[in-house]
């Protein structure tokens, strides 16, 4: 009886009117029955039975309301960005916190207080640490009515979150949802269409001088647009995942000098003792013998303050190595010490060396200078796509080719290969040879040279048959820098794709990719140690990382930047970061707490594009944009207050080459018929030193290991 009369009252309710898409199903169903495809057809017929009247589906609600919609769509996305490839995980984590609140606030306003309240509790514990705040708001709301009283509530829920996402990574997210429909990726999709404002976004600009650059500026875009790209989150709450907020900079470091392979320290001893038994009678008075110098030495690096030889694998040694350590202790008992740094009460500062070689006729077409560590050689990068290498005595540059052999002997030589400008060189590690030297004994002259270009690749360079020897993919788009390691083998570059990579030489792919940066990577440095890595990015992040090379995680993030960086250095004792930017400001950064110490400034605007430390850590030198050589006291002032009210101005025209603060000389440098140009320029009172050149822009400084400062500049007039 239930039965019949529930089909009556059914019978009596309107038929729904029959849609263009219900008479392609009638006639595709007639088709089926005919031919006796019962199961299709029967399947058909309960697909179509779930359709609206634009012929889309129902989805069945009711199944999905409260805790098991919401949770299983937010377990969905979050595992899926947990197996993403590293590249995308950045961006990707900008999407749990939005989908979190307004899964939570779906659930307060549909009355499933419980569920809100387990939902509330199994996932709001990842987001204390960024978002603690809201997070107490949001526990407070039980009702539907405090959804629409409480302002915090209400400025998610009346206002779009803005959610920058690259168009790859939107695409990929898109295709994952739809195809796990059934799984909660229909919620996903409807919360990011109802509440999110999802911009797809675009790499950045290559530099100033690129197409997609030029066009933005001619648009009225600029540097601005790009920060207005980036922007995540709701204006007056939270303004998105940020690279300071991830990191606390309490991660233990190691920070230490890596201690020398026994069997190499073994055969430097013993070379080290024969020099000092033919050495004995003519070593000065008060000078140490070479083995009592490399006892110190290996007594610092056994310190267990530093990384062990098993974490960081290296090729076995060779006999070249041997010659190498030898000499570096020699440079190293024998060279021009700068122990003391500035004292602030006497006024004394050590007297620093340069050596600048200048290039002329080059039509701005140089994009970077480098010198070998033997300062024998020295090499540019051009906007042509070739590199240049000369030898800076002007001596002939050998070669082991031999249809070369009996060409007549140059002093130069040029690498072509590139298709597009060299942004960065970078030569082996190497050291200046004995003078002894005979046949018999291994060159320590430096053998290999790296380059980066605007082609996306690396290529590696042979300096004996100056041929390239391997060429380097895996970047995406230019590589702005590359760098050899410490100790050679690895070398690290990074590039338009805001990833940092480590290679090895033996390894056709990269060996390690760091990611993290918001924007592009223009910088990169290594720690003494070889165990880190530092990355500078440019536009709107303008932050910079330390990365550890044996787990390529991030351990350090310093950020007070306000202009593009332009410049990194660390120390050879690996305590101190060095950086500049555009400005002509240069921080300097503790790196056992991660904290900066102190800002030097006296540069003239248009970038610092080199920084290098003395050996001992003591001063540091820059290079840049306005043409001088600056030397800087290392050690921090005793009052930094004071320090900061004794800057004293300079105007915006050449600096005088005279000591700072030394003894009875001003505390200003002079300007010597030189007109006010711009905003007055501050000169902290730990400069030490400035040298002017004549319009020659200074792309590269370096200290020797004998502490003498080599300097490149290109002469613009």
């Amino acid at each position: 009886m239930s039965s019949l009369a529930g089909r009556s009252a059914a019978n009596l309710q309107p038929p729904r009117p029959l849609t263009q898409a219900d008479a392609v199903n009638k006639k595709v169903i007639e088709y089926l029955v005919k031919k006796g495809y019962m199961r299709t057809e029967q399947t058909l017929r309960q697909e179509s039975a779930h359709l609206d009247k634009d012929g889309r589906p129902i989805h069945n609600h009711i199944e999905e309301l409260g805790n098991i919609k919401y949770t299983r769509g937010y377990k969905l996305l979050c595992g899926w960005i947990d197996q993403n490839l590293d590249l995308y995980k950045f961006e990707l984590n900008r999407l749990p916190w939005p989908i979190f609140v307004y899964s939570y606030l779906d659930l307060i306003i549909t009355d499933a207080v419980d569920d809100g309240e387990m939902f509330f509790r199994e996932f709001s514990p990842q987001f204390e640490k960024l978002h603690a705040d809201e997070l107490r708001v949001f526990e407070t709301i039980k009702l539907r009515s405090q959804v629409f009283e409480n302002s915090t509530a209400k400025l998610y829920r009346n206002t779009k979150y803005l959610l920058p996402l690259n168009k790859n990574v939107y695409f990929n997210l898109l295709t994952f949802l739809e195809s796990n429909a059934n799984s909660g990726g229909t919620v996903i999709i409807y919360l990011l269409q109802t509440y999110c404002e999802v911009r797809e976004t675009e790499r950045g600009p290559m530099d100033q001088y690129s197409f997609e650059a030029i066009i933005n500026q001619a648009r009225g875009l600029g540097s601005e647009g790009d920060d207005a790209g980036l922007q995540e989150g709701i204006p007056g709450a939270f303004t998105g995942v940020t690279n300071k907020d991830i990191m606390d900079n309490t991660a233990v470091l190691k920070l230490g000098p890596m201690a020398m392979d026994p069997d190499l320290a073994s055969d430097v001893r013993a070379e080290l003792e024969e020099e000092d038994r033919l050495n004995t009678a003519t070593l000065p008075e008060g000078k140490s013998s070479l083995v009592d110098e490399f006892d110190r030495n290996i007594k610092r690096e056994d310190s267990a303050d530093g990384p062990s030889r098993t974490e960081i694998p290296y090729p076995a040694s060779r006999a070249r190595d041997v010659v190498m350590e030898v000499q570096k202790i020699k440079e190293n008992r024998d060279r021009f010490r700068i122990d003391n740094a500035t004292e602030m009460k006497t006024g004394i500062a050590p007297g620093v060396s340069i050596c600048m070689f200048t290039f002329h006729n080059t039509l701005d077409s140089i994009t970077c200078v480098q010198f070998s560590d033997d300062n024998n050689l020295v090499a540019v990068g051009t906007q042509e796509s070739y590199i240049r290498v000369w030898n800076l005595h002007g001596d002939p540059l050998p070669t082991k080719v031999r249809s070369a052999l009996n060409d007549p002997p140059t002093s130069s030589r040029r690498l072509i290969g590139h298709s597009g400008p060299v942004y960065e060189v970078s030569f082996s590690p190497s050291i200046e040879g004995p003078a002894n030297a005979d046949e018999n004994t291994p060159a320590t002259n430096p053998r290999l040279l790296l380059s980066c270009s605007a082609d996306g690749t690396i290529r590696l360079w042979s300096l004996e048959t100056w041929t390239c020897l391997v060429v380097y993919k895996g970047h995406e788009g230019p590589v702005w820098q590359v760098k050899w390691g410490p100790f050679g083998h690895y070398f690290a570059t990074c590039g338009w794709d805001r990833t940092v990579r480590v290679w090895a030489q033996d390894h056709i792919s990269c060996v390690r990719m760091m990611v993290g940066h918001d924007t592009s990577v223009n910088q990169i440095a290594w720690h003494p140690n070889g165990a880190y890595v530092f990355s500078a990015s440019d536009q709107a992040d303008k932050s910079i990382r330390m990365w550890s090379f044996v787990s390529g995680e991030c351990v350090r993030v310093f950020t007070g930047h306000t202009d593009t960086l332009s410049a990194l250095e660390c120390s050879p004792n690996g305590r101190i970061l060095a950086s500049a930017d555009q400005s002509g400001t240069i921080f300097l950064w503790d790196l056992e707490h991660g904290k900066q110490i102190k800002r030097c400034r006296g540069h003239h605007k248009g970038g610092i594009w080199s920084l290098s430390f003395s050996i001992e850590t003591s001063v540091l030198c820059s290079g840049g944009a306005d043409g001088t050589v600056r030397v800087w006291d290392v050690a921090v002032p005793a009052d930094p207050h004071k320090a900061d009210r004794n800057e004293t101005v300079a105007t915006g025209g050449q600096a005088d080459a005279t000591r700072i603060n030394t003894g009875n000389q001003p505390a200003a440098p002079a300007t010597v018929g030189a007109k006010k140009k711009g905003k007055d320029t501050m000169i902290t009172p730990d400069q030490i030193s400035a040298f002017p050149t004549k319009k020659s822009p200074v792309y590269k400084v370096k200290f020797t290991r004998m502490n003498l400062i080599v300097a490149g500049s290109c002469f613009l007039p």
